[in-house]
């Protein structure tokens, strides 16, 4: 139940997903009165993202959940794009440049349970089963109506932030253009107990004619399965999953799908949000930017967004920066979500293209980049988020002359 003292708060965040809970963490530690709503009764109990990159576990190391995290997941140094029986590209993130040198398999609902947990052990609390209606901007704040049990309530605050999704309500609010469309397929995602000829020790990513299929290994033995699918069931099958897998995967052993934990299918967008905030409201995660799963850098991009917004609110209700600093927020991560949805649809445009020719192409090209150490480098470092660590990087305190003007569409509303 919200208690009578959420009338009035600093940081409302509307969204308990892993973004919407980062937030909360990095407030907590800040000192900063906020709360944390959410409409869903309980967090994911599917695991959906399934792979936390080496600068994502960087950005969460002075949260406290890192620990946590390792010592339920599985570490993976490996990646391949395949082409069937053939590895086109291999990389290894064991030689990252990091404290956190592999890729770290932990399904969702686990990420969110641990970061609950941390929440709880800071005193916090996530507001569930409260979905906001309205929100409305005023000089010094905005008023948002909240639902509880059929009761509205009123919150005032400072600052709201969206962590609410593709259908953000928070972004309908602020009238920005989340500029991009959706991809012509559909997507499967499951998770099934497999005989997987490649074996645990490799994310894999397949090209096929029939379209893309990734296999990726979980900490309890199962895999995560991801691909492109045309008039994909709402709920795919065993018999579906596994002839995915027969007309895309390894050929030479056989894969047999034993056993499916759960499925689902969805539409994949590519969009891309014109402003991150608009006076006193913000967005994060995929309320802005979402992508193709290819490279799995979805959950990892808000969660980032996530820690540079914790700071950047958590200094200026403090009073440690001037609130126009808080235009570093956009001026970091907007370019930051820019190169995923690239990095991410070259992957996507590259796997689903079904022209002989451009095949031939592309499998040369990766097959010559596979023997050049330095670009195998390179695109583990962008796969990794550790080439973007410039870009959610908070610059030492700017004194006012040196912060640069908002923007018009930034000036308070005077209504």
């Amino acid at each position: 139940m919200l208690p009578d003292t959420t009338d009035t708060t600093e940081v409302l965040i509307i969204g308990a997903g892993p973004t919407g809970m980062a937030l909360s963490i990095v407030l907590h530690q800040a000192g900063v009165d906020h709360v944390l709503i959410d409409r869903l009764a309980q967090g994911l109990q599917t695991s959906r993202a399934g792979v936390i990159h080496a600068h994502t576990l960087e950005s969460l190391e002075p949260l406290g959940v890192t620990q946590r995290l390792s010592e339920l997941a599985l570490k993976l140094q490996n990646f391949a794009i395949r082409d069937r029986n053939r590895a086109l590209l291999k990389l290894d993130f064991g030689k990252l440049p990091s404290r956190h040198p592999y890729l770290m398999m932990l399904p969702q609902n686990l990420t969110e349970q641990v970061f609950a947990e941390r929440i709880a052990a800071l005193g916090g609390v996530v507001h569930r089963m409260v979905e906001a209606k309205a929100v409305v901007q005023g000089v010094d704040g905005a008023r948002v109506t909240v639902v509880e049990n059929g009761l509205e309530k009123l919150i005032s605050a400072r600052y709201v932030v969206g962590a609410d999704g593709m259908h953000s309500l928070v972004r309908k609010s602020t009238g920005i253009e989340f500029d991009g469309a959706a991809y012509d397929a559909s997507f499967v995602l499951a998770d099934v107990r497999l005989d997987w000829p490649v074996g645990p020790t490799e994310v894999s990513l397949f090209f096929a004619p029939a379209g893309l299929v990734v296999v990726a290994p979980l900490p309890d033995g199962s895999y995560r399965v991801v691909a492109t699918m045309d008039d994909a069931p709402e709920k795919p099958e065993v018999a579906d999953i596994q002839a995915l897998l027969d007309s895309r995967g390894p050929t030479k052993n056989r894969t047999r799908v034993l056993e499916l934990s759960w499925s689902s299918r969805f539409r994949v967008h590519h969009r891309l949000v014109r402003s991150y905030r608009k006076d006193r409201l913000f967005l994060m995660g995929d309320a802005a930017h979402v992508h193709s799963p290819a490279g799995g850098q979805g959950m990892n991009t808000g969660i980032i967004d996530a820690v540079v917004l914790g700071q950047l609110l958590g200094d200026v209700v403090n009073g440690v920066r001037p609130e126009a600093e808080l235009d570093l927020y956009e001026a970091l991560r907007r370019p930051a979500a820019q190169e995923v949805l690239e990095l991410a649809g070259t992957m996507t445009e590259m796997a689903l293209t079904r022209s002989p020719v451009k095949r031939f192409v592309r499998n040369l090209v990766l097959s010559v980049l596979n023997l050049n150490p330095f670009l195998k480098r390179r695109i583990a470092l962008k796969l990794s988020g550790l080439s973007r660590a410039p870009l959610a990087r908070l610059p030492a305190h700017l004194r006012a002359s040196q912060v640069r003007s908002p923007r018009p569409s930034l000036q308070p509303n005077q209504g």
